[in-house]
């Protein structure tokens, strides 16, 4: 374990909190917002300490699972082409303007000029042509994924000009604009793109278009990012376009949460991520900055394997969907931060619609449909049926620092009903491989994923072009496939609007997700004297405006 000694050699400047700081007011941060920078006069120069949990699988750009530390250093390394922020709104950022068809099949982006890449590369009308191309296809057999959520419809980018590029779709695509803000879609040089995946999995040898640099790293323990003096393209959104102030960010893991924590209480650093929910009410009243903003995406909760019994059957499925206490989670293991899950898509991702009336907790309708099923309780209170006893084995989201609270707590409300929960916990690395997107032997699996557009959520959950089939589905379900098509084939809003309706309650319906809670995945915690931080449309901190004051 990293020692408090370790982390003050971390950063060039310390600042130890005064009694005068602590009693400061606090600048309790709201997603989106960055109230600091109007409140206080942004300055140039320190470093600051970021304290996190987890690490990811892999540097490579291109990466289907970008872990929260990968996506904190990629959001300040690297631009988009659009900004997106907490309410899902989309401004211009690397894109100025842009236009499309009536249908929604081809697009023109007029690019923002003078942009370099830090390897020198000019952030040109071809750069984002490659950029395009790779998030698309990938290079898979090189270990270089497409982007999950990149629409699967898309045919071709063309360079009209240096500063303008015209994209093609095959079919209508009304969700391609929000998704050149994901946090997927970031601007590697062609340079970089070009290098085969060993040299893009060295962070040093990525070349993005971002504020900072990297200027050290050490697999598994630190990243260590220093500011481009020439950078000027910063998002309008943010309040600011110009070089960052802030000089160097580390990000540091300390894989305690309670040290994280302890660490910025005493000064020694600035940044504590996934607190314990509990500590939240007790660090604002000592007056440190607490953000827990909701990202864009779906909620927390299970994809379903519809292929491993007995989850094959929809009454047990219904069941389970019934069976879970949604407001006693919140209630115990969290604070009012959270909020009920009211669909599998969080509530403030425009096209949610509320369905509440499917995901009420009604333990005798549970009993009914397992009764129904012929699954029934025997002297020690499971149920059985064949031989075989009703088991479901929960896997704990490492990524999730209140995954295994909420399991057990689930275990307990499903074991009252006679199922027989065990829960299992890996590291990250075994989670990834084992457990992530499923598998065979996996009969349910923990989603706390985000996305820009509602629109690429039914691709997603299918097979459909190369879809992540989240529910093992296959081609099994024509009603859901046919409302995946619909989806991606609609050519307005209004006409897609109704058709997320309908694929919300027909997924919940048939207990194929199994939300848990409306998911305030990342919260921090920061020094008072650090102000300005920005959170965007997947809640992540972006430290670009950012600067310590007096």
């Amino acid at each position: 374990m990293t020692d408090r000694t370790t982390l003050l050699s971390l950063s060039r400047r310390r600042l130890l909190l005064s009694a005068a700081a602590v009693t400061a007011t606090a600048l309790v941060a709201t997603a989106g917002l960055s109230p600091a920078l109007a409140a206080d006069s942004p300055k140039d120069g320190g470093d600051i300490t970021f304290l996190i949990d987890s690490l990811g699988d892999t540097w490579i750009p291109n990466n289907s699972a970008i872990s929260s530390f990968q996506g904190h250093v990629w959001g300040h390394v690297t631009d988009k082409l659009l900004y997106v922020d907490a309410e899902g709104k989309v401004s211009p950022w690397l894109v100025e303007k842009w236009e499309q068809n009536d249908n929604a099949t081809e697009f023109t982006l007029h690019l923002k000029s003078g942009v370099t890449f830090s390897d020198g590369e000019p952030l040109d009308a071809k750069a984002v042509v490659a950029n395009l191309d790779i998030w698309y296809a990938g290079r898979k057999n090189e270990g270089i994924n497409p982007i999950g959520l990149f629409p699967k419809t898309y045919d071709r980018a063309e360079a009209i000009d240096a500063s303008t590029v015209k994209v093609f779709f095959q079919k209508p695509t009304l969700g391609f604009i929000p998704t050149l803000g994901y946090h997927g879609s970031i601007l590697i040089s062609p340079k970089s793109i070009a290098q085969p995946a060993s040299a893009q999995a060295d962070l040093y040898k990525t070349a993005g278009s971002g504020p900072y640099v990297v200027e050290s790293w050490k697999e598994g323990d630190h990243v260590t990012l220093t500011k481009r003096k020439d950078y000027n393209w910063g998002p309008a959104a943010v309040g600011h376009t110009g070089p960052a102030f802030l000089d160097t960010i580390t990000y540091k893991l300390v894989s305690e949460p309670s040290l994280r924590v302890a660490s910025v209480q005493s000064g020694q650093a600035d940044v504590a991520y996934n607190a314990s929910p509990q500590e939240l009410k007790s660090l604002k009243d000592e007056r440190f900055t607490v953000a827990t903003p909701r990202y864009l995406g779906f909620v927390n909760g299970w994809a379903v394997n519809t292929k491993h019994a007995p989850y094959d059957d929809v009454k047990v499925r219904q069941a389970l969907q019934a069976g879970i206490n949604r407001q006693e989670i919140i209630d115990t293991v969290y604070t009012p931060d959270w909020h009920l899950a009211t669909s599998f898509i969080q509530s403030n991702v425009p096209g949610a619609t509320d369905q509440s009336a499917l995901l009420a907790y009604d333990p005798a309708k549970a009993q009914k449909l397992l009764d129904e099923a012929g699954w029934v309780k025997g002297a020690n209170g499971i149920r059985a049926r064949d031989g075989k006893e009703l088991v479901l084995t929960i896997h704990s989201n490492p990524y999730l620092a209140t995954s295994k609270s909420v399991d057990e707590l689930i275990a307990q409300q499903l074991g009252k009903l006679g199922w027989k929960v065990v829960i299992r916990a890996y590291d990250v690395v075994t989670y990834g491989e084992k457990i992530r997107f499923g598998g065979a032997a996996v009969p349910t699996y923990e989603v706390t994923r985000s996305f820009i557009d509602a629109g690429t959520v039914a691709g997603i959950l299918t097979n459909a072009n190369n879809g992540e089939n989240w529910f093992a589905l296959d081609d099994r379900d024509t009603k859901i496939n046919d409302l995946r098509d619909k989806i991606s084939g609609a050519g307005s809003f209004d006409e897609r609007s109704p058709l997320l309706d309908d694929l919300q309650k027909y997924v919940l319906d048939q207990g194929y997700f199994i939300p848990r809670t409306q998911i305030v995945q990342r919260i921090y915690v920061q020094s008072p004297t650090l102000k300005g931080e920005v959170y965007n449309g997947v809640a992540y901190a972006s430290y670009y405006t950012a600067f310590i004051a007096d």
